[in-house]
């Protein structure tokens, strides 16, 4: 009989001996931090993610736990070129490797190329995938070419008449007895 698996409290170890698939399809209003990413705008953009486990080495003493990580959506946001709205496509492809607890994890970070995660009988398997898509949210949003021309210099007539006097030029006046 196959092992029933929640996403939300998910035993890593017996996820990954079973080989176990899990997938999942939501709204990005589902996840708050994300959706705060776009200012309250799209929260019925559809989401989705899948989840794959994987022992690699059974045989051996310390098995390998893999959990391989897919997850994708548009979000969104605000162009910081031309204030224009643009969607963001937002996509995981991503391997972690658990290991026994968080000091390893932090002591073989440095050399492992893969990322490395403490494993739990409970562990919070959507939270990991808002954290990762939060990870792909571009620091300054733009559209790669934008629909509007963008403004790039700012004049205004006006700026030159109502600059102020110096005030060494009015205390020179003053001093000159004038």
């Amino acid at each position: 009989m196959k092992r029933q698996f929640t996403p939300a409290r998910l035993d890593v170890r017996a996820f990954a001996e079973d080989g176990a698939a899990l997938s999942g399809h939501g709204r990005v209003g589902d996840f708050t931090r994300l959706a705060g990413e776009a200012a309250g705008r799209g929260n019925e953009r559809p989401l989705a993610w899948s989840a794959e486990g994987e022992l690699r080495n059974p045989h051996h003493v310390h098995p390998e736990v893999w959990l391989h990580l897919k997850a994708d959506t548009v979000l969104p946001m605000t162009c910081q070129r031309c204030l224009e709205p643009v969607d963001v496509p937002l996509a995981v492809d991503r391997s972690f490797r658990f290991v026994a607890d968080e000091e390893t994890a932090a002591a073989e970070d440095d050399e492992a190329e893969e990322d490395l995660l403490a494993i739990s009988r409970t562990f919070d398997l959507p939270g990991l995938v808002e954290d990762e898509l939060l990870m792909e949210v571009p620091v300054v949003p733009r559209h790669d070419v934008c629909p509007t021309s963008v403004r790039l210099s700012a004049e205004d007539p006006d700026f030159e008449a109502a600059r102020p006097e110096n005030p060494f030029a009015r205390l020179k006046v003053l001093k000159d007895g004038g």
